[in-house]
């Protein structure tokens, strides 16, 4: 496994991060930030593609984090409506990555790049009846690895809006923030996301689930004691990148839509478990099938949590994976080979994650087996010819939080 993301910023390393890019700001910017906030990034233990189908899912916030320091712009100051925004990840590798525009009348299209995340944020924040924005400088240092399916756009999105929220005196509770932020997705940066990635990354418990009804965003905490169970949420990044934004998850909620129609409903929460799905084609049928199930799959894993059953889980992940691969064709080589290797070295039960079409997969694993099994993995990889995966364990973590 690789070293380096095998180092969890948690605790006092996570205080001396925010010590660090708080310096790195005042480098940057020549004054000290207001703040320090992070927000981490997320694993979806199982619901996939239930969140837009006002369905259930039951991600946990991980022990990797988007952490940002942000500065509002006095009135009077020059740039006062101006928004700067710098990163540490630069996609060449060097120096900064810097994006700047200005607080109002933002556009969809209008901000490029990573900073079209919390370009949508000070958007919907805005908004036609909303407080005028301020300008704002933010330095962004995420270890949430980009691309991998973990939500590293949310929890930049997240940083943000915590961080607004606080430095403006919004006073916008946790639901009402995810709500905002998958505005921002969807109204802003385009891509038709539902609302649980943002609610993980807001509500999550260290040592818990987060079992979330994406209807009424009512929320519990499930526990996830894996340490006691001796067990481990094995993370396997492919290096296939994928993009929310893109055509495939775009046609998957357009096809439960015309699906949700075709059976009366107004979501695919509302079909009935007995449904005839035969007035369906066949492509619509499958994908269909594959929330129902998953939606059932996600309420029997919560009921094995509640009662300590935390192995009983396995046999759903499996499941979850084979849906996902069959019914709702998201999943792509890698993946498959990434739960097909960590099962067959001993994983309790594995399945993709995230939005599909490449990522990462998630494997439950005993504890001290995590190191071997990520190396069968790696193995099968290069005898495919695929490129090495990055495996790493993670950490049901603390949601967002201002740092320092």
């Amino acid at each position: 496994m690789s070293e380096q993301r095998n180092q969890h910023p948690t605790g006092q390393r996570e205080e001396v991060r925010a010590e660090r890019l708080a310096r790195r700001f005042a480098d940057e910017f020549g004054h000290a930030p207001d703040g320090v906030w992070r927000a981490p990034g997320r694993v979806n233990l199982i619901g996939e593609h239930t969140d837009y189908n006002d369905g259930f899912v039951l991600p946990f916030a991980i022990d990797r984090a988007a952490m940002v320091a942000v500065r509002v712009r006095r009135a009077g100051e020059t740039g006062h409506d101006v928004v700067d925004l710098a990163s540490t990840y630069a996609p060449d590798g060097a120096g900064l990555s810097r994006a700047r525009f200005p607080a109002g009348d933002l556009a969809p299209g209008s901000v490029p790049g990573w900073g079209a995340y919390p370009a949508g944020v000070v958007h919907v924040l805005a908004g036609p009846d909303g407080e005028a924005v301020p300008g704002f400088e933010l330095l962004l240092d995420s270890t949430v690895p980009v691309g991998a399916g973990l939500s590293s756009s949310h929890a930049v999105e997240v940083a943000t809006v915590v961080a607004l929220n606080d430095l403006l005196g919004r006073g916008l509770d946790r639901p009402a923030m995810a709500r905002l932020t998958q505005r921002a997705e969807n109204e802003f940066v385009g891509a038709p996301t539902g609302i649980m990635d943002q609610s993980a990354s807001l509500m999550g418990r260290a040592g818990s689930a987060l079992f979330l009804d994406c209807r009424t965003l009512d929320a519990e905490t499930v526990p996830l004691p894996l340490a006691e169970h001796g067990l481990a949420v094995l993370v396997v990044d492919t290096g296939v990148a994928h993009s929310h934004a893109d055509g495939g998850y775009a046609a998957r909620r357009a096809s439960c839509e015309r699906g949700a129609a075709a059976l009366g409903v107004a979501s695919l929460r509302d079909v009935p478990a007995d449904a005839d799905l035969g007035v369906l084609d066949e492509e619509t049928a499958r994908r269909v099938r594959h929330v129902l199930t998953e939606n059932r799959r996600v309420l029997e894993a919560v009921e094995r949590l509640r009662t300590g059953d935390v192995r009983g889980i396995g046999p759903l992940l499996a499941a979850s994976h084979a849906s996902m691969r069959d019914d709702y064709e998201i999943s792509c080589p890698e993946l498959d080979l990434a739960v097909e290797a960590a099962t067959a070295a001993g994983a309790v039960g594995a399945r993709m994650t995230g939005g599909g079409f490449g990522g990462s997969a998630i494997a439950l694993v005993p504890a001290d087996q995590a190191g071997r099994i990520a190396g069968t993995v790696t193995e099968a990889f290069l005898r495919a010819g695929h490129r090495t995966p990055d495996a790493f364990v993670v950490v049901p973590g603390e949601g967002a939080q201002r740092v320092r």
